[in-house]
């Protein structure tokens, strides 16, 4: 029985169920190891890297058990704040998880004086620009360049 779930900073013991989850949402890539990625986040502001945690109820002895459904990694430079990895379970979609890690991520922007949050999302995946759309983010009409320093793969 599920009794909702609650949002804390990412710990090392995360590693694998958050793996997990980003794989069966889609997020990673052959190109990048997303071992590394979580290694080089835990590095520099690990406190935006946040995890959702559900809490559900044994049938057997009453006891809790708990569940990563949710994941969200974000980033200031002091100019800009990023989010990144943003996922949900997919038994979970719709009830709020990745709104409430979003608004989160938001909220411990601000409180370091981020003026603007922007993301990525790759280009066709019109559902996750809709959840940014609900969330009063606006589109852009840029191209996106970059350059791999550091080969993952």
């Amino acid at each position: 029985m599920t009794t909702g779930f609650t949002i804390r900073a990412f710990d090392r013991d995360d590693t694998d169920a958050v793996v997990a989850l980003w794989e069966d949402a889609g997020l990673t890539r052959p190109w990048n190891d997303p071992r590394a990625d979580i290694e080089r986040k835990l590095e520099v502001q690990p406190e935006l890297f946040l995890v959702a945690e559900e809490r559900t109820q044994e049938r057997t002895g009453g006891g809790h058990a708990a569940r990563i459904v949710g994941s969200v990694m974000a980033g200031y430079d002091g100019h800009r704040g990023w989010l990144y990895y943003l996922a949900s379970a997919s038994d979970r979609r719709g009830d709020g998880i990745g709104r409430a890690l979003v608004l989160e991520a938001e909220r411990l922007l601000l409180a370091m004086g981020c003026p603007k949050v922007q993301l990525m999302v790759r280009v066709g995946n019109e559902q996750v620009l809709g959840f940014y759309d609900a969330l009063g983010y606006e589109r852009f009409e840029v191209g996106n360049t970059g350059k791999r320093l550091i080969h993952d793969v």
